[in-house]
């Protein structure tokens, strides 16, 4: 399945949450059609223009947003002197929260990709009534082992690649939480200490989801700005276990029973290997496990079927979702 056309948003602002951040968000689509939320991967990455063709615009009110800290949202963490402590998952949690009830949706639908993923099953586990379904792609849960995967187990494939991502570490924190220690570099005083371990950083991003069908090299990793801001906020989560108790997400599943899921993920994804989706599904009542076998940590026909999963809600009948006339919402009101 292709992606729907280009699409400009209807409607966009900047949501004021806690300790001086303020939230990017914006609508695309049908203003009266199914409300969706997407939560993007990172953290850190931000939503681009591209994912707003996700959505059929006939059928989905679309809700995008930058997390803080990244993207359009303020103030952006790439500033080394901007604060850290309050970007947390809890206060991400909260920011969804606020977006919600500031544009007038009871009822939504949950997708993400990666990161996404936990973020959007600790939401739906906090807030399981607001929930209607979730479609979630390339599926983590932020657990610790998970996060040594990436960091550390993967030499095993990429030996050469992984000698150079630990270079800058100092020597004595190596058998580490290297996470943390990259947030440490990324927090020195020395401007180009911070710019070369955002690069080593991204360098091995890149190179551990190389080996998903089709893949090129990032470009987005070539923009110094982006490349801090993403590395910033990747090592202050996996460097605090994405602020989740060890097996968290997996502990909450009965929390989800009934709720619709459909979760894809690919055979091919080294970054994060199937088991994890595949014990998720085992413990959720109501979901549908998608392995796209031309697909790693994308690539292939991964997209195509997490759109398709997206499209399937389109059929929820408005009255489970509490459809409200989108002029009544608290954004349109503070817009006249």
């Amino acid at each position: 399945m292709d992606l729907f056309p280009a699409i400009e948003p209807y409607d966009s602002g900047f949501l004021p949450v806690s300790d001086n951040n303020s939230v990017y968000w914006e609508n695309v689509g049908n203003p009266a059609g199914l409300p969706i939320v997407y939560l993007h991967g990172g953290p850190g990455s931000g939503c681009s223009v591209g994912m707003r063709r996700y959505f059929d615009p006939s059928l989905f009110r679309a809700v995008l947003f930058d997390q803080r800290g990244c993207g359009r949202s303020t103030p952006r963490v790439d500033d080394p002197a901007t604060d850290l402590s309050a970007n947390t998952t809890g206060n991400l949690i909260a920011d969804i929260e606020s977006l919600r009830e500031h544009l007038g949706i009871d009822r939504w639908v949950v997708a993400g990709v990666s990161w996404g993923v936990s973020l959007g099953l600790a939401y739906a586990q906090t807030h399981p009534e607001r929930v209607i379904g979730m479609a979630l792609g390339a599926i983590t849960s932020g657990r610790r082992r998970e996060v040594e995967w990436i960091t550390r187990d993967m030499r095993r494939i990429f030996p050469r690649e992984w000698e150079r991502f630990v270079e800058p570490v100092p020597e004595g924190e190596r058998d580490g939480n290297l996470a943390a220690a990259y947030a440490r570099l990324l927090a020195h005083p020395d401007a180009a200490v911070r710019e070369n371990a955002a690069l080593r950083w991204c360098e091995w991003e890149d190179t551990h989801i190389s080996l998903a069908p089709g893949w090129t090299p990032s470009r987005r990793y070539q923009d110094p700005v982006f490349r801090m801001v993403f590395a910033r906020l990747v090592t202050h989560y996996w460097g605090n276990d994405c602020f989740l108790a060890e097996n968290q997400l997996f502990d909450g599943m009965h929390r989800l029973a009934g709720i619709p899921a459909i979760l894809v993920h690919g055979r091919y994804d080294v970054s994060g290997p199937l088991d994890t989706a595949w014990e998720l599904s085992c413990r959720w009542e109501g979901s549908r496990l998608v392995v796209v076998d031309d697909a790693g940590h994308g690539g292939g026909s991964f997209l195509s079927q997490f759109v398709d999963a997206v499209t399937s809600f389109a059929a929820t009948d408005p009255a489970d979702y509490g459809a409200v006339d989108p002029a009544t919402s608290i954004s349109a009101k503070r817009r006249r």
